[in-house]
C-alpha cells in the first residue's frame, strides 16, 4: 500500500501541489500566531517612564471599587480625584513634596501631542538640560526634542512663550516645562505628587484617605499616562492574529477538501482499475488517507520551519507599526509548533475524509468510463453533502432570526459579523453543485446567442463539468464573500453611525477644541457674547451602573444643560422628555437593564461619587453609541470639549461664523458647519481592525490563488484530449485558448455570483438589526474591494488554464488525441 501511495504522489505531484502549499502556509501562519500569542502572554512589563527616578509617587483615587455578589468590581475612573489637602499637609511633614501636573499644549510649529508639566517634575524621568537653562519666569519654557532651540519665541494656546532650554526626548512624550507657579495656574488640579520620604512612612501618612495609592518600584508605572496601553495593544494584536489564524484554518480546510475531492473525481478510472485488480473499498479509502497523511506530515514540517523564521520578522513589523509595544520579541516556546503541526495534519486528514469515502464507492465499471461530463448533480451531490449544506443553511437562518428577535445589537458586534459569514459560506459551498448548472447557463446565456459556436461551447463545457466548475468556484466564493461581508459590515455600520450623527445634530455649528483639550471659561464667555446664538456647552464623562447584581458597567456620558441641549440636538427619545433632565435625573438608553421613565437608578459618577438618579427619558439603542446624558453638576471634573451652536431666528450665518472663529482664535478651536461636522466625525474602522481584515482577506486571496491555480492546472491537463479533438475539428490554437480562457472567466463569474449572494444575505441581516434598533440606513457594499478580488481571481484562473493548455497544444493534435491516462 505504501509503495503505491509513494508512486502515486511522485507521478501525480501536480495534483497534490496545491494541497501541500495551502497546508504549508496554514501551518506556518498557525505557528506564527501561536508564537506571537505565547510571547504576548509572558511579555515583560514596561517599567516606569515619567517617574523612573522618583522615590515615592502618591496618586489620588483613580479607581472605583464596588462590592457585588460576584466580588469586588473595579473600574478606572474617568476623572481621578486630587490628593486631599489634609493628606498633602501630612506628607509635607515627611519630606519634600512635588505636585505633578499635566495639561495639553498647542504650539505653532510644534508636535501635535505636546503636554505641559512643572519644571520641578522633570527630574523624576529624569530629564536633564542639554542646552540653555531652566525656566524662571512665567513666559519661559523648556522643551523636549529639537523642534525649538533656546531663544526662540513660540506662540501657544497658553500664550506666547520663550524657549530658554531644551532636554533630550525620552520617546514616551513631547514635553513642555513651565515654572511651578505658572503650571499651577494653567492646571490647578493635581491628581498625583512625588514625596521624598520613606515609603513605609508615606503609607502611614495616607492611611484613611479613601482611594489614595502609594506607588513605588514597578508600581510607579501606574502614574504614567496611559499605563495600560501595552496590555491593550497586545490584546488587540492577539485578537487580530486569532481572527487571521481562524480564517487561515477555515480556508485551508476548504482548499484541501476541494482539492482532494476534485482529485478523486479525476481518478475514477484509476480507482476502477484498482477495484478490477481486486482492491477493496476499504483499501481505496486507506490509500487516499495515506496520501493525505504523507502530504500533511511534509507540509506541517515545512510550515513549522517557515513559522520559526517568519515569527521574528512579523514581531518586528508589528512593533515598528505600533500594533505591539516597543521591544516586543518572540520568546522560546515549543507548544505553538506542536499546535501548528498537529493542526495541519488534522486539516489534511479532515480534508481527505469525504474524498476517501467517495473514492471507496468507486465501482470496477468506472475503469471503462470514457465520458468526462457530470451528467447529473446526483453523482456530485451526495445525500450527506446535501443534508450538511441544508443543515448549515437552516442553522444560519435560525440563529439570525433568534438574534433579530432577542438581541439585534449582537449582530453589530465584530465577533459576530466576522464569524457568521463562515457558516453561510460553508453552506453555499456545499450546495454549490445544485446551483452551478442553472447559474452557468444564466451567465453564459447572452454569449451563447452570439454568432459562432464559441459561446455555446463555453456554456455547455462549464455546465457539463459540474465538479470542475464547483471546485474552481468554491475558493472564489470564499474570497468574494469574505471581502463583501467583512468590509461591507464595517462600511454599513459606519454609515449607520454617520446617519445617527446627522439625525441627532440640530446645531448649525459645532466647535471642538484643538488637540483634544477642553475650553476654558474665557473662551466660553466669548462664544456666548456672539449675538444671535444659542450656545450648548457639553463635556464628556462616564457613568457606572450595577446590573444583574454583579456586573459593573460603564456608559459614556454627556453633560449638558437641558435647555440649550434641546435647542441644538434631536435625541432619539422613545419615552419621556429630554427637557425633564435636571440635577436629580438622567437620560438613559434602551440597553440599560433599568429603563423605565420615573424609576430611580443607582449610579456612580465619573469621579466615583455615588448617586441615585431618576430616569427622565429613554433613548433608542441605535448602534450602541448613544450613551447617557446628565447635567454638568453630575459630571464633576469634566471639561467642556464640544460646543453646539444654534442660530436664532433671523441671525446671519456668515456673521455668526466670523464671530465664532474670532472667539476661539487664541485657543485654536475648530468651527464646523453641520455638514462639515458630520463628515469630520464620520466614524471609521480603527487601524487594528482594518489591518486585521486586510490580513484576513490577504490570506483568503492567497489561498484562492493556490486553489484556483492548482485546480485549473489539474483540470486543463485532464482535458488535453478534448482540446486536441477541437483542433482536429478545425479550431485554431488561438480559438481553443480563447475558449479555455472564456470558460475560466465563466467559472469565476459563478463563484463571484455565489459570493455576492452570501454577502447580500449577511448584510441584509445587519440591515434588519439596524432597522429594529431604530436606525434607518442603506447597505454599503464595498464594490471596489470586491471587484479587485474578482479581477484577481479572474486573472489567476485565465493564466492557470491558458498556460498549461498552450504548453500542451504545442504537440500535434493527432498525437494528443491518442493519449491515454
Amino acid at each position: 500500500m505504501l509503495s503505491v501511495v509513494l508512486r502515486t504522489l511522485r507521478t501525480r505531484w501536480a495534483t497534490f501541489a496545491g494541497s501541500f502549499v495551502a497546508l504549508t502556509l496554514g501551518v506556518a501562519l498557525t505557528a506564527v500566531m501561536g508564537l506571537a500569542l505565547a510571547s504576548s502572554l509572558d511579555a515583560p512589563g514596561r517599567g516606569p517612564e515619567r517617574f523612573a527616578a522618583a522615590p515615592v509617587v502618591v496618586r489620588g483615587a483613580d479607581t472605583l471599587r464596588v462590592d457585588t455578589s460576584a466580588g469586588v468590581q473595579v473600574r478606572k475612573l474617568a476623572h481621578p480625584r486630587a490628593v486631599p489637602a489634609g493628606t498633602v499637609a501630612k506628607l509635607r511633614r515627611l519630606g519634600a513634596v512635588v505636585m505633578d501636573r499635566s495639561f495639553a499644549v498647542r504650539a505653532r510649529g510644534g508636535p501635535d501631542d505636546l503636554v505641559g508639566h512643572p519644571w520641578s517634575a522633570a527630574a523624576f524621568a529624569p530629564y536633564r538640560i542639554d542646552a540653555g537653562r531652566p525656566p524662571r519666569a512665567a513666559d519661559e519654557v523648556v522643551v523636549s526634542g529639537d523642534w525649538a532651540r533656546p531663544g526662540k519665541r513660540v506662540r501657544t494656546d497658553r500664550g506666547t512663550v520663550r524657549v530658554v532650554g531644551t532636554v533630550a526626548a525620552r520617546g514616551f512624550e513631547n514635553a513642555v516645562f513651565y515654572t511651578d507657579a505658572r503650571a499651577a495656574r494653567l492646571s490647578p488640579i493635581s491628581v498625583q505628587l512625588v514625596v521624598d520620604a520613606d515609603p513605609a512612612a508615606v503609607r502611614e501618612g495616607v492611611r484613611g484617605s479613601d482611594g489614595v495609592r502609594v506607588l513605588t518600584g514597578q508600581g510607579r508605572r501606574q502614574a504614567d499616562p496611559d499605563p495600560d496601553r501595552d496590555r491593550e495593544a497586545l490584546a488587540a494584536m492577539n485578537a487580530m492574529f486569532g481572527t487571521a489564524g481562524g480564517v487561515a484554518a477555515f480556508v485551508s480546510v476548504f482548499v484541501v477538501a476541494s482539492t482532494f475531492a476534485f482529485a478523486v473525481a479525476q481518478r475514477r478510472r484509476e480507482f476502477g482499475l484498482l477495484r478490477v485488480a481486486g482492491a477493496t473499498p476499504g483499501q481505496i479509502r486507506r490509500m487516499v488517507f495515506a496520501e493525505a497523511l504523507v502530504v500533511g506530515v511534509l507540509a506541517s514540517a515545512t510550515g513549522c520551519l517557515l513559522g520559526a523564521y517568519g515569527a521574528p520578522w512579523l514581531a518586528q513589523r508589528v512593533a515598528d507599526g505600533g500594533l505591539a509595544p516597543r521591544g516586543f520579541t518572540i520568546g522560546d516556546h515549543i507548544w505553538p509548533y506542536h499546535l501548528a503541526f498537529w493542526t495541519g495534519l488534522c486539516v489534511a486528514l479532515c480534508g481527505a475524509a469525504a474524498a476517501s469515502w467517495r473514492a471507496g464507492r468507486t465501482g470496477p465499471a468506472q475503469a471503462l468510463r470514457e465520458a468526462s461530463a457530470d451528467t447529473a448533480t446526483g453523482g456530485t451531490m451526495t445525500w450527506g453533502r446535501r443534508l450538511s449544506g441544508l443543515a448549515l443553511l437552516v442553522t444560519a437562518a435560525v440563529t439570525l432570526c433568534l438574534s433579530l428577535l432577542t438581541d439585534p445589537g449582537d449582530l453589530l458586534h465584530r465577533k459576530t459579523y466576522v464569524s457568521r459569514p463562515m457558516l453561510l459560506i460553508t453552506a453555499v459551498a456545499l450546495l454549490a453543485p445544485v446551483a452551478v448548472r442553472p447559474l452557468t447557463r444564466l451567465i453564459a446565456w447572452l454569449p451563447a446567442r452570439l454568432p459562432g459556436a464559441g459561446g455555446m461551447l463555453v456554456r455547455e463545457n462549464a455546465a457539463a463539468g459540474v465538479r470542475r466548475t464547483a471546485a474552481i468556484a468554491a475558493p472564489v466564493l470564499v474570497t468574494v464573500a469574505l471581502a463583501g461581508s467583512l468590509l461591507g459590515a464595517t462600511a454599513t455600520l459606519n454609515r449607520a453611525r454617520a446617519t445617527e450623527t446627522r439625525q441627532r445634530t440640530a446645531a448649525d455649528f459645532v466647535i471642538t477644541p484643538a488637540g483634544g483639550t477642553g475650553f476654558d471659561t474665557a473662551t466660553l464667555r466669548r462664544l456666548r457674547e456672539v449675538p444671535g446664538l444659542e450656545v450648548s456647552a457639553t463635556s464628556s464623562s462616564t457613568v457606572y451602573v450595577l446590573e444583574d447584581g454583579g456586573s459593573l458597567l460603564e456608559s459614556e456620558a454627556r453633560a449638558a444643560d437641558p435647555g440649550p441641549l434641546a435647542a441644538t440636538s434631536r435625541l432619539p427619545v422613545e419615552a419621556g422628555k429630554a427637557s425633564d433632565l435636571d440635577d436629580d435625573s438622567i437620560i438613559v438608553n434602551g440597553e440599560w437593564q433599568r429603563h423605565t421613565v420615573g424609576e430611580r437608578v443607582r449610579v456612580w459618577l465619573g469621579d466615583g461619587t455615588e448617586r441615585s438618579l431618576r430616569i427622565a427619558a429613554v433613548m433608542a439603542t441605535g448602534t450602541g453609541g448613544n450613551g447617557v446624558y446628565v447635567t454638568p453638576r453630575n459630571a464633576p471634573g469634566a471639561t467642556v470639549d464640544r460646543v453646539d451652536i444654534a442660530l436664532a431666528r433671523g441671525a446671519d450665518a456668515d456673521a455668526a461664523a466670523t464671530g465664532l472663529r474670532a472667539a476661539v482664535r487664541t485657543t485654536g478651536g475648530h468651527v464646523f458647519t453641520k455638514d462639515q461636522w458630520v463628515k469630520a466625525s464620520h466614524p471609521g474602522t480603527n487601524r487594528t481592525t482594518r489591518l486585521g481584515f486586510l490580513l484576513v482577506l490577504g490570506i483568503a486571496l492567497l489561498y484562492t490563488g493556490i486553489s484556483v491555480a492548482n485546480t485549473m492546472v489539474m483540470a486543463t491537463s485532464d482535458r488535453v484530449r478534448e482540446l486536441a479533438v477541437l483542433r482536429l475539428a478545425g479550431a485554431t490554437t488561438w480559438q481553443v485558448l480563447r475558449l479555455v480562457g472564456a470558460e475560466a472567466l465563466t467559472v469565476v463569474a459563478v463563484g463571484a455570483a455565489l459570493g455576492l449572494l452570501v454577502t447580500g444575505l449577511n448584510l441584509a441581516g445587519m440591515w434588519s438589526a439596524l432597522a429594529l434598533l431604530s436606525v434607518r440606513t442603506t447597505i454599503d457594499v464595498p464594490w471596489t474591494p470586491v471587484g479587485a478580488a474578482v479581477a484577481a481571481c479572474a486573472v489567476l484562473a485565465v493564466v492557470s488554464s491558458v498556460a498549461p493548455a498552450a504548453f500542451a497544444l504545442r504537440r500535434r493534435a493527432v498525437a494528443l488525441a491518442g493519449l491515454r491516462e
